[in-house]
């Protein structure tokens, strides 16, 4: 599925709607550019969650949980990893297992520790400073 949105605000309205579809166990990747608006796309999951904590981009953490929704939201940011390897020595079989929701940023650098029901989304710069067009795909992707 291919959308427009055209401010960081319509950008976390779909966040939010498809963390309204998410289960346990939901493990969403993201690929764009620096500044794209991944973590804003993850402000929307985590309020589709019902999480009222701020999400914040967890770049020198590797990865902030939130919890108080009805599913925990775990936020990676796998910029700094340099392969799948890493990711699992800073636990992320056991991420999996809490029932919870993964969001993944830069998770082209982890591509190969993704299982199949993964749900993509590409998030590039449209016409215009705040325009984004996002894809959702992958076989977990709800179909709206």
């Amino acid at each position: 599925m291919e959308y427009v949105t055209n401010s960081p605000e319509e950008t976390e309205q779909l966040g939010c709607r498809l963390g309204r579809c998410l289960g346990p166990g939901a493990v969403v990747a993201f690929t764009g550019d620096l500044g794209a608006g991944k973590t804003a796309f993850t402000r929307g999951l985590a309020q589709g969650l019902g999480i009222s904590e701020q999400v914040t981009s967890p770049t020198f953490t590797i990865v902030n949980e939130y919890e108080g929704g009805r599913l925990p939201l775990f936020h990676f940011d796998m910029y700094r990893l340099g392969s799948s390897q890493e990711l699992f020595d800073i636990g992320w079989e056991d991420y999996l297992t809490r029932g919870g929701v993964c969001a993944v940023e830069w998770s082209e650098n982890v591509a190969d520790a993704l299982e199949p029901d993964t749900i993509y989304v590409d998030i590039r710069r449209g016409e215009g400073e705040t325009q984004r067009q996002i894809t959702i795909s992958g076989e977990g992707a709800p179909t709206w």
